[in-house]
């Protein structure tokens, strides 16, 4: 048993409390509030008035798949041999022993959801994970909740550029999608029918992994996570889930703040980063962090990630700043960096927000980290556990 006391509490589920207390117990928060009895027996953290805020999360990772150190070694995120591999799973390359894990707690990172790169046009399954453990098996939240697709550049660099073959542009990108997509529509549509079938008069379709691993997607149980930073890429997979009738969540959104009313039209969930740093590409020309408070304070759902190992996954609290900074309402940052990545997730009954019943996910800051710089993390807790307490 776990109890906090005198916090400043960022609930992310209503209003703040001013001094509060939050009870937790088997993992899971049991009360919360302002006149809370502190119970014998429990550990007792005095938050001496500090804020105190869900863990945070970031649904857009790829920490445990690009190790932090060993370069060729541990990059395990791209499968590029072949254009079309949605049969890859994040579970299979994650290394719960990487040290980008440990950064990533350290600066108050609970949940993150990690998965394949870009360099494929279908590149595998992500997994929502906890960001403690030493099997990967035990930390997932949720395995396999969306299917990672590219458009732009990437797959175009990956294949065309470097390995002579398609894609070589935007085009077989999304004819080569197109056309798997086309397969496994097929192929669930014929599962379905055995399914249903006396199982005697028809017989079961000849087994396919790669259109096996797309029948959740074809079911619409689980989205595509669509790598488009360049307005006319994100259209081309919007186009293409509406011509397959899939759900879609947009990733990077580079030029987000250029195509606004579009995009509300649309209404998906909206991955934005990573942000710091250079313009590395053409596709990034327009990159800023007004993109994250033009979109938000249009109404749409955004979540803010670093694409970690690409920013430091402990820096993700310093993104949500540098987007307040830039005009960003400070409740939109925390809830792009909290409920609504949980909420993307699937995971928002689970995490993302301080209420009775979730998960302790909890973090304590040293101050307010949207507004200081200097500011650092007294404690990271998963699961009601103490993972991180600073010196």
């Amino acid at each position: 048993m776990l109890f906090i006391k005198n916090a400043k509490i960022k609930t992310m589920a209503g209003k703040d409390i001013s001094n509060g207390c939050i009870l937790v117990e088997g993992g899971k928060i049991k009360a919360i509030g302002e006149n809370i009895p502190e119970p014998g027996g429990a550990e007792v953290i005095d938050a001496k008035g500090r804020l105190v805020t869900p863990g945070l999360i970031d649904g857009h990772s790829h920490v445990g798949l690009f190790g932090e150190g060993p370069g060729w070694e541990g990059a395990d995120g791209n499968e590029m041999t072949d254009p079309i591999t949605p049969h890859m799973r994040a579970i299979d390359s994650l290394n719960p022993m990487d040290d980008g894990l440990k950064t990533s707690v350290q600066g108050g990172v609970t949940t993150i959801g990690t998965g394949p790169g870009s360099g494929n046009v279908l590149g595998g399954t992500f997994a929502c994970i906890k960001l403690y453990g030493r099997r990967a098996d035990d930390m997932i939240l949720k395995d396999n909740f969306a299917m990672k697709c590219a458009f732009g550049e990437n797959p175009k660099r990956a294949y065309g550029q470097m390995q002579k073959k398609a894609p070589s542009t935007r085009m077989a990108t999304a004819a080569l999608l197109r056309e798997t997509l086309f397969k496994a529509q097929r192929y669930c549509e014929e599962m379905q029918e055995y399914e249903k079938s006396t199982k005697e008069d028809k017989k079961k379709p000849a087994f396919d992994m790669k259109l096996h691993a797309l029948l959740p997607v074809m079911k619409k149980e689980i989205p595509l996570k669509a790598h488009a930073h360049r307005t006319d890429d994100i259209f081309t997979a919007l186009r293409i889930a509406k011509e397959f009738n899939l759900d879609i969540t947009l990733e990077h959104v580079t030029e987000g703040h250029l195509i606004v009313d579009e995009l509300k039209k649309e209404d998906k969930y909206l991955f934005i980063g990573p942000t710091w740093g250079m313009k590395s590409k053409m596709e990034l020309i327009h990159k800023s962090f007004e993109t994250t408070k033009v979109l938000s304070d249009a109404g749409l759902k955004v979540c803010i990630t670093t694409d970690a190992p690409i920013i430091p996954q402990g820096g993700l609290s310093l993104c949500a700043g540098f987007a307040v900074r830039a005009g960003m309402k400070e409740e939109h940052a925390w809830a792009a960096i909290t409920i609504n990545p949980a909420r993307a997730m699937g995971v928002g009954d689970r995490v993302g927000s301080l209420e009775t019943g979730k998960d302790a996910d909890i973090v304590i800051f040293n101050g307010n980290p949207l507004y200081d710089v200097g500011c650092t993390v007294a404690y990271t807790i998963i699961d009601g556990k103490i993972i991180y307490k600073a010196d």
